[in-house]
C-alpha cells in the first residue's frame, strides 16, 4: 500500500522586504511529504531549505511574506490566521532547531518547557503535564530523567539539550518533526546517537521527518528520499539511491563531490621539531568562591607529549569536553600549563605575556567561528593588517595595505574586500579572512581550531584546498583540531585521538583510519563512517 501524502508544497515562494527592494529567499517549489517517510532537504548555507520550513509553519520574520500553497491533510496553512494555525503547529507539525541553546529558556527548566506544549494543545494542568515530560525524558534517552526534569537549559550538554529539543517536539506525537540541522554543532558519536534515536522514534510514532541538512553523509544512512535546494528553487528530487548514484542535476554533482579528499603527504623524518609539547597538563579551578570554602581542581589536558615537524599536520581528535582545543592554546602559551613547551630551539614553558609577544608572530591561531572572532566595527583591511602594527611597526601604511592585498589574493578574495566589514561576507568568506589575518604575519606554526565545522561541505573543500595550498607554499606545520573525521583525513598526516584530556591512540593517518587499535577509537570510526 502506497504511503499517504499529508504534507503538499505547491508553488510556494518566499520572499523578503528589505531597504534595497524585496529579496526572494524561495522561489516557487513544489515538495511532497508522505506518511512515515524521511525527506530530506539538502544544499548549501542560503538555499532557502530552513525558510522554506519556517514559511510553511508561518515562523517567518516580521519583514517575510510566503505566498502559495501548503496543504497538510487537506488545510491550507499559508494565510492560516494565528489561532488556527497553532492548533497545528506544535501539535501536528513540530520542529527541531539547529542550536537548542538559543531555543531553550534559560529561565524555566527544563521538565516546564516540555510540559507547556502539552499543556497548550492537550489541556490540564502543569503537574499532570509534568509526568508526561518525565515519561518523554526517559523516552529521549536522558540520563536520571527524575533529577534532570528541574535541571536548566545550561545544565546540560550539547547532546542532552539537543534530545530534551526531541522531547518537546514529540510531546503531542505530531505527524511530521521538522529537524533543522539536529546534529551540526554534535560530536561524531553523539550525531550517530541523535539520529539512532530519531529513527527509532520515527518508528515508534509513525512520523514523517523533514531533515534539513547539508551533511550528505547523514542523509546518505537516514533518508529515504532526498530534494535539493539551490538559490530558492528544487533542482532535483528522488529517491536517496537514485540520488546517490544517478544524480541528475550539476548541482547535485557537484555537492556529492564536494566531500573532502585527498590524502596529505607526510613530511621527511629528518625535517626539524618546531613544536614540542612534553607531558603538558592543564588544570582549571573549579568551586569555591566569596562564600564557598570548598575548590579543587579538573585537569582538562592530562601528560601530553607531541612533536609537531616543519610542513606537518597534526590532527587532533575527540568529543567536545576531550581537551582538544585547551591543549592547542597551552601550546600556543594563551592559557596556564604545567610541563615543558619548545619552540623551534628555545623552552618557553616559562614565558609570561611580555616574553612570548614577540614569537606570536610565528604562532597563530584560526579560530571555529570567525564572525565571533572578527571585530564588527573594523573593515576587513584593519582586521588583518592589526598584527602588523604590533609585529612590524616600522611598515608605513602603504606597505601595509600592499600586504593585505597580497593575503586576501592568497586566500582567493578580490582584494577590494579590505573595505567592507565582515557581516557582508559568507561563512566562507569570513572564514578565508581570519585565514588572511594569520598568514599575513608570515607565521611558521598555525594551529586551527575547528575551522570548518560550521561550513558547507563544498564551501569546507575549497576551505581545505585553500590551507593545503598554503602550507605548501609557506612550508607551514599546522595543528588541525576537529570533530570531523573526514576533515581530519584529508588535512592530517599524523593523527592524535583524546578522550579526557588523555592521548588514547596516535599515528600515521592512514594506521588510525585504516587500523585503530584502541575500542575508543573505533568508536569515533563507526560512527563517522557507518555504513
Amino acid at each position: 500500500m502506497a504511503a499517504e501524502t499529508i504534507l503538499t508544497v505547491r508553488d510556494l515562494k518566499i520572499s523578503f522586504d528589505t531597504p534595497d527592494g524585496a529579496v526572494e529567499a524561495v522561489k516557487g517549489i513544489y515538495l511532497d511529504v508522505k506518511s512515515g517517510e524521511t525527506l530530506a532537504v539538502v544544499g548549501e548555507s542560503g538555499s532557502g531549505k530552513s525558510q522554506t520550513m519556517m514559511g510553511i509553519m508561518g515562523l517567518l520574520s516580521k519583514n517575510g511574506r510566503a505566498t502559495g500553497s501548503a496543504s497538510y491533510r487537506g488545510k491550507e496553512l499559508i494565510g492560516l490566521p494565528m489561532k488556527e494555525l497553532n492548533t497545528v503547529r506544535g501539535a501536528k507539525i513540530t520542529m527541531i532547531f539547529q542550536e537548542p541553546m538559543t531555543s531553550l529558556d534559560p529561565l524555566y527548566t527544563i521538565g516546564r518547557q516540555i510540559a507547556e506544549p502539552i499543556v497548550y494543545h492537550r489541556g490540564g494542568s502543569f503537574a499532570q503535564a509534568k509526568a508526561r515530560a518525565l515519561e518523554l525524558l526517559e523516552l529521549v534517552g536522558i540520563p536520571e530523567p527524575a533529577r534532570r526534569i528541574n535541571s536548566y537549559p545550561h545544565e546540560l550538554s550539547g547532546g542532552q539539550r539537543q534530545r530534551v529539543m526531541i522531547a518537546m517536539a514529540l510531546a503531542n506525537e505530531p505527524d511530521i518533526l521538522i529537524a533543522d540541522e539536529p546534529t551540526t554543532a554534535l560530536d561524531v558519536t553523539i550525531q550517530a546517537q541523535i539520529l539512532d534515536l530519531l529513527k527509532s522514534l520515527q518508528q515508534k510514532f509513525g512520523m514523517a521527518v523533514v531533515l534539513i541538512t547539508h551533511d550528505l553523509g547523514i542523509v546518505r544512512h537516514f533518508a529515504s528520499r532526498v530534494a535539493v535546494m539551490r538559490r530558492g528553487e528544487v533542482v532535483e528530487t528522488g529517491m536517496t539511491a537514485d540520488i546517490f548514484e544517478r544524480p541528475q542535476a550539476d548541482y547535485t554533482k557537484m555537492l556529492l563531490a564536494a566531500e573532502p579528499s585527498g590524502r596529505k603527504a607526510s613530511p621527511p623524518d629528518d625535517a626539524p621539531i618546531i613544536l614540542e609539547g612534553r607531558n603538558v597538563c592543564v588544570d582549571y579551578r573549579i568551586g569555591g568562591g566569596l562564600f564557598k570554602s570548598a575548590a579543587g581542581s579538573f585537569r582538562a589536558v592530562d601528560d601530553i607529549t607531541l612533536r609537531l615537524r616543519q610542513g606537518q599536520t597534526i590532527g587532533i581528535v575527540g568529543e567536545s569536553g576531550s581537551g582538544k582545543s585547551t591543549l592547542g592554546r597551552a601550546l600556543l602559551k594563551l592559557l596556564p600549563a604545567s610541563g615543558h613547551i619548545r619552540f623551534e630551539k628555545t623552552d618557553i614553558s616559562d614565558f609570561g605575556r611580555s616574553a612570548m609577544r614577540p614569537l606570536r608572530q610565528e604562532m597563530q591561531l584560526v579560530f571555529q567561528d570567525p564572525y565571533g572572532s572578527l571585530s564588527p566595527r573594523q573593515t576587513v583591511g584593519e582586521i588583518i593588517t592589526e598584527g602588523l602594527y604590533v609585529h612590524e611597526p616600522q611598515l608605513s601604511r602603504a606597505d601595509r595595505d600592499r600586504r593585505a592585498i597580497e593575503a586576501l589574493k592568497e586566500v582567493g578574495l578580490d582584494p577590494a574586500a579590505r573595505n567592507r566589514y565582515p557581516h557582508e561576507f559568507s561563512g566562507g568568506q569570513r572564514q578565508r579572512i581570519a585565514i588572511a589575518r594569520a598568514i599575513i604575519l608570515k607565521p611558521k606554526v598555525v594551529i586551527l581550531d575547528e575551522p570548518t565545522s560550521a561550513l558547507d561541505r563544498s564551501v569546507q573543500g575549497q576551505v581545505i584546498e585553500l590551507l593545503r595550498g598554503l602550507q605548501k607554499a609557506h612550508d607551514l606545520s599546522y595543528i588541525f583540531i576537529s570533530h570531523d573525521l573526514s576533515v581530519i583525513k584529508a588535512m592530517s598526516d599524523y593523527v592524535i585521538v583524546m578522550k579526557n584530556g588523555k592521548i588514547v591512540e596516535e599515528g600515521d593517518t592512514d594506521i588510525i583510519f585504516h587500523a585503530p587499535k584502541e575500542a575508543y577509537t573505533k568508536t569515533l570510526m563507526n560512527a563517522a563512517f557507518a555504513a
